[in-house]
C-alpha cells in the first residue's frame, strides 16, 4: 500500500480529573521516524485500548512510570515492518509490540514478536490471545484455582478478560455465572455457554445474582469493583478465591471516596471467611502459564469451541472518544482501533467489522 509522508499520534496533552475528556488529548501530524541500526519502522494496523491505560494518564505512580504529557499515549499495537535495519525482521512481517496511540513507530527489533497470520486472526495478539486473554486465562489458574462442581463468578465477563475466565472455568468443571451490563450482552454470555448471566445495570441486580449462585460464590474473579464488588462480597463461601485483576469503576476517582469506613468490617469478614484475596499483573505468571495459555486458547479458537467478540473502531483519531467509551462500558467485546488496512483480511472488510 501507499504509505503516507506523515504519521499521525495522539499526545498526552493534560491529565484528565475523574472521567477523561476529548481536551486531555492532542492529535498530531509529524514526520515519519527513520529506523537506525537494529530497528525497524512499523505501520500500525490495530491499536489495543485498555481500562489500565486511565491510570498511565495520571500523575499517580501506582506500578508503572505515567504518560509523559505530550507524548503518545501508551498501547499495544499489531502492526507490519515497512523498513529494516536488522537481520531479525524483514519488510512485510507482522509484529506484536508497544506502539502507542500512533500510526507509525520506530522499535528494536529485539522487542516486537513476530505473528503467524495462519494461526490465528492477528487481532487476537491483542485480546483473546495476548495480554488481557493472558491475565484472564492465568488469573484464574494461579490464584482461583477452580475445582469441578465449584461456582465461578467473573465481572465484564464478556470481555476478553471475562470471556477466557470463563473458557477456562468452564473447562476445570466449575459452574460459571457471568456479569455484565445491558441485555445484550447478557444474551450473549448465555449463548456463549455461561450457566447464567446477570446484568449489573438491573435494579433487581442483587437479588439476581443471589438467585443465580444457590450455593455461594467460590471464585470471583473481580474485573470492576464499586456496586458489582458489593452484591457479590454477601455470596461469598468461606475459603473462597478472588483474584484482583481491575477495578474499572474506580478508575477515575481523583480522591478516596467519602463515607462511612468500612475497612474494619471488611477485614473481619475476611478473616471470619478465611477468604484468600490477591491482587495481581499478569507479568506475575509469564513464566509459569504463558505456554499453557498459548497452546489450550489456541486450541480452543482452532476447535470452535471458543468464540470470542472483538468491537472495532475505525481510524486513530477515533480513538480517544472510544477510550472514553471503555471507561463506561460502552464497548461490547475486545476493543480496539483499526488504525490501517489489515493485509490479512479481505479488501472488503477493511472499513467494515469483519473480524468477529
Amino acid at each position: 500500500m501507499h504509505e503516507p509522508e506523515l504519521t499521525t499520534r495522539v499526545l498526552l496533552r493534560s491529565r484528565p480529573v475523574g472521567m477523561p475528556e476529548l481536551s486531555n488529548f492532542e492529535i498530531e501530524q509529524t514526520s515519519i521516524p527513520q529506523p537506525g541500526p537494529g530497528k525497524v519502522l512499523v505501520r500500525t494496523i490495530y491499536l489495543s485500548l485498555d481500562p489500565y491505560m486511565r491510570g498511565r494518564i495520571s500523575s499517580n505512580e501506582l506500578y508503572e512510570t505515567p504518560v509523559a504529557l505530550g507524548a503518545p499515549i501508551l498501547g499495544g499495537t499489531v502492526g507490519q515492518v515497512l523498513e529494516s535495519r536488522s537481520d531479525r525482521l524483514a519488510p512485510g512481517d507482522l509484529v506484536l509490540g508497544m506502539g502507542g496511540w500512533q500510526s507509525h513507530f520506530v522499535a528494536e527489533a529485539g522487542q516486537l514478536t513476530v505473528l503467524d497470520a495462519s494461526r490465528a486472526p492477528i487481532s487476537t495478539a491483542l485480546g483473546v490471545l495476548g495480554v488481557p486473554g493472558f491475565t484472564g486465562f492465568a488469573g484464574l489458574r494461579e490464584i482461583g484455582r477452580p475445582q469441578p462442581g465449584e461456582t465461578v463468578v467473573v465481572a465484564a465477563a464478556s470481555g476478553a478478560v471475562g470471556t477466557v475466565v470463563g473458557r477456562a472455568a468452564r473447562a476445570a468443571g466449575a459452574r460459571v455465572v457471568g456479569i455484565a451490563g445491558g441485555s445484550e450482552k447478557v444474551a450473549y454470555l448465555s449463548s456463549f455457554g455461561f450457566d447464567a448471566a446477570i446484568d449489573h445495570r438491573s435494579p433487581t441486580f442483587a437479588a439476581d445474582l443471589a438467585a443465580a449462585v444457590p450455593d455461594g460464590i467460590d471464585v470471583y474473579f473481580e474485573n470492576v469493583g464499586g456496586a458489582v464488588w458489593e452484591a457479590v462480597m454477601p455470596r461469598l463461601n468461606p475459603f473462597a478465591r478472588i483474584p484482583v485483576s481491575g477495578l474499572v469503576a474506580h478508575y477515575n476517582e481523583d480522591a478516596s471516596p467519602g463515607g462511612t469506613d468500612r475497612l474494619g468490617q471488611f477485614m473481619r469478614t475476611l478473616q471470619m471467611k478465611r477468604w484468600s484475596i490477591r491482587g495481581f499483573v499478569q507479568s506475575d505468571f509469564v513464566d509459569t502459564q504463558w505456554a499453557a495459555f498459548q497452546r489450550e486458547v489456541a486450541g480452543w479458537i482452532a476447535d470452535g469451541t471458543f468464540d470470542y467478540r472483538e468491537d472495532i473502531v475505525a481510524g486513530l483519531q477515533n480513538a480517544p472518544q472510544a477510550f472514553i467509551g471503555l471507561l463506561s462500558g460502552r464497548n461490547f467485546g475486545k476493543l480496539l482501533v483499526r488504525v490501517s488496512p489489515d493485509p490479512t483480511l479481505d479488501t472488503s472488510c477493511q472499513l467494515g467489522y469483519c473480524n468477529k
